[in-house]
C-alpha cells in the first residue's frame, strides 16, 4: 500500500511537522518553503492533505491564510492543536557552561526571554527554529544553541540541553488540515466546527447585522477576524469559526441571515472539532482565539 503524504510548511522538525506526525501517525511528512506550495503539492497529488497554521495562542493570527485559502480550492477537513514545547539543542558532549549564543526563529527568541537572561546569551535570529537545529548541527561547535522541537534533535543528531524552555507553558498552535475534497461529517455528529468566510460593506451596523443570527439561534462563534482584501477600502473581508452543522437548524437559519446581509459567503469547511477543543473547555481553558504564521511553522 502506497503511504499517503501530508504537506506542511517550514523545515524538516518544525512544529508543523510534528503537528502532521501527531496528527496523522504513519503518514509521510512533505516539507514545502511556503504555504502556497504545501496547498499545490495537495493540488498536483503529491500529498493528500495539507497541514496549515492558522492561530497561536502567543503570536496571534497566521495572515497569509486569509488570502490563501479561499482561492486555494481547497476544503478544511480538520483541525489540529499542538502544543510548542521548546528544547535547548546542542552537539552531543556540550554543557551549559559553554554555550554563548542561542539561535531560533525571532518570534521563539520572544518566548525564551527568562532562559537568554539567566544565562546571559547571546540571542541569534535565524529563518525558523528547525532551520536553526540544522545550522547547530553543521557548524558542531559547543558554544552554538539552538531552541526547536524535540523532533528537530532527532532528526539533526543533536542532544537535548533543557527542555520546555518557554516563559509561558501554554503556547499552541492552531492548524486548518485541507483536502481537495470536502469531508462533512453527518449533521446529527456532535461537536462539529464551520469555518466561513464573507463580505460586508463598511457602513454603520453592517456586522451588527450579519451576526444577529447567530446570537438569535443560539450559535457559538469561536473565532471572528477582519482583515482589508482587493483594492478598495469599501468592504471589509471576516473568517469565521462556529460550533456547529450548516443542516443543523440553528446553524441554517443563522446562515440565512448572514446571507441577506453579507455579501461573497463562502463554506471553507465543516469538520469534527479536534479532542483537544473539548479537553481545554472541561478544564475551564480559553482554546486559541487568533495570531502571525512563524510563531508555529518555524
Amino acid at each position: 500500500m502506497t503511504q499517503k503524504v501530508i504537506a506542511f510548511q517550514g523545515t524538516p522538525g518544525a512544529y508543523s511537522d510534528l503537528a502532521c506526525r501527531n496528527a496523522k501517525p504513519g503518514w509521510k511528512t512533505l516539507p514545502c518553503r511556503t504555504f502556497a506550495d504545501a496547498i499545490d503539492a495537495v493540488h498536483q497529488g503529491r500529498a493528500e492533505l495539507a497541514m496549515l497554521a492558522c492561530e497561536n495562542s502567543l503570536a496571534g493570527r497566521v495572515p497569509d491564510i486569509h488570502s490563501l485559502l479561499p482561492a486555494s480550492g481547497l476544503q478544511i477537513v480538520g483541525e489540529h492543536f499542538q502544543r510548542v514545547e521548546h528544547c535547548l539543542l546542542v552537539v552531543p558532549g556540550t554543557r551549559m557552561e559553554q554555550v554563548r549564543r542561542v539561535h531560533t526563529h525571532p518570534v521563539a527568541l520572544g518566548q525564551i526571554r527568562n532562559l537568554i537572561r539567566d544565562y546571559n546569551l547571546e540571542p541569534v535570529a535565524e529563518f525558523d527554529t528547525a532551520g536553526a537545529a540544522e545550522l547547530v548541527a553543521l557548524w558542531k561547535k559547543p558554544e552554538e544553541s539552538a531552541v526547536a522541537s524535540a523532533l528537530a534533535a532527532e532528526l539533526y543528531g543533536l542532544d537535548i540541553l533543557k527542555k520546555n524552555v518557554e516563559d509561558a507553558d501554554h503556547n499552541t498552535t492552531r492548524f486548518y488540515i485541507a483536502s481537495r475534497t470536502a469531508d462533512r461529517p453527518p449533521v446529527e455528529t456532535p461537536n462539529v466546527m464551520t469555518t466561513l468566510i464573507f463580505s460586508v460593506k463598511n457602513q454603520p451596523g453592517a456586522l451588527y447585522k450579519v451576526l444577529g443570527g447567530f446570537a438569535t439561534n443560539g450559535v457559538n462563534m469561536t473565532r471572528l477576524e477582519s482583515y482589508m482584501s482587493g483594492e478598495t477600502f469599501a468592504a471589509s473581508r471576516f473568517l469565521l469559526d462556529v460550533d456547529g452543522h450548516p443542516d443543523d437548524i440553528r446553524l441554517s437559519k443563522a446562515l440565512a441571515e448572514l446571507d441577506f446581509f453579507a455579501q461573497n459567503t463562502t463554506i471553507l469547511g465543516v469538520y469534527p472539532q479536534s479532542p483537544f477543543r473539548q479537553h481545554t473547555s472541561a478544564e475551564g481553558q480559553d482554546t486559541p482565539r487568533s495570531m502571525p504564521v512563524h510563531a508555529i511553522s518555524g
